[in-house]
């Protein structure tokens, strides 16, 4: 879920898994804390796809460091209007839109590609057949889920072994878009977060100017990971990515 606030206006929205009880009003000076839902779907829906959201979400940027692999299959959890998942539908052998608003998925699936297809799910549950994605993406939506542990067990059934999960989020500090701080989770709550669901940190990207980019795994029956993956090293100057190979 993106809460895009312009300077000037506070105008917030984003990727939606609706939450109404923490989403910001359109064109209402944003108080610390106070969040209001938006005045409708089509409103929220054309704040989704503001055209100044491109210049700092880098979507074409996002699908490239995703590196979908012919075959695969992907569920954008909170796809609101789809901003995301029409992107990934070209790359992918199928694309879910998920989300809790039925007009904003209608959105989504008028005039998609024959590949992308519309789940409606509920806060707590996505909906998600089991092992049936290669890749669950979030962007801008974690924060708002409340029982996270009980909704990573099902984001792992509904994972194929070997999938993956992709977080971005923004930092957890003052930035001209986004949530109140006291609405964030930092990286580190994340990674935590994860690994207790039995998830790993195996890269990051930090080409976005307002978010973090993170991709988890799971560790087989065996304890082992995939074959191939990339970690991130964290140097006190410089953050670089490593290909570590497991026999």
């Amino acid at each position: 879920m993106s809460w895009p606030i312009e300077p000037g206006n506070a105008v917030c929205g984003g990727v939606a898994l609706v939450f109404c009880a923490v989403l910001c009003a359109m064109a209402r000076p944003q108080v610390a804390d106070q969040h209001h839902p938006p005045h409708s779907s089509e409103e929220y829906a054309k704040v989704l796809n503001a055209p100044s959201r491109e210049a700092w979400q880098r979507p074409d940027e996002v699908v490239r460091a995703l590196g979908f692999k012919p075959g695969e299959s992907v569920a954008d959890i909170g796809a609101g209007t789809g901003y995301f998942t029409r992107r990934f539908a070209p790359y992918v052998a199928k694309a879910y839109a998920v989300d809790i608003d039925d007009k904003l998925l209608k959105t989504a699936a008028e005039g998609a590609p024959p590949n992308l297809e519309a789940i409606l799910a509920t806060p707590d549950d996505p909906k998600l057949p089991e092992a049936s994605v290669d890749v669950i993406f979030f962007c801008n939506v974690l924060h708002h889920i409340e029982n996270r542990p009980a909704y990573y067990q099902k984001l792992a059934r509904a994972l194929k072994p070997g999938g993956r999960i992709v977080n971005i989020d923004f930092f957890k500090k003052p930035l001209p878009v986004g949530p109140p701080v006291s609405m964030k989770l930092s990286e580190g709550e994340v990674v935590a977060e994860f690994k207790a669901a039995g998830f790993s940190l195996v890269k990051t990207h930090s080409f976005l100017p307002y978010q973090y980019f993170q991709v988890f795994s799971r560790a087989d029956r065996s304890g082992r990971f995939p074959a191939s993956f990339r970690v991130a090293i964290s140097a006190p100057h410089s953050r670089h990515l490593v290909d570590l190979k497991y026999d």
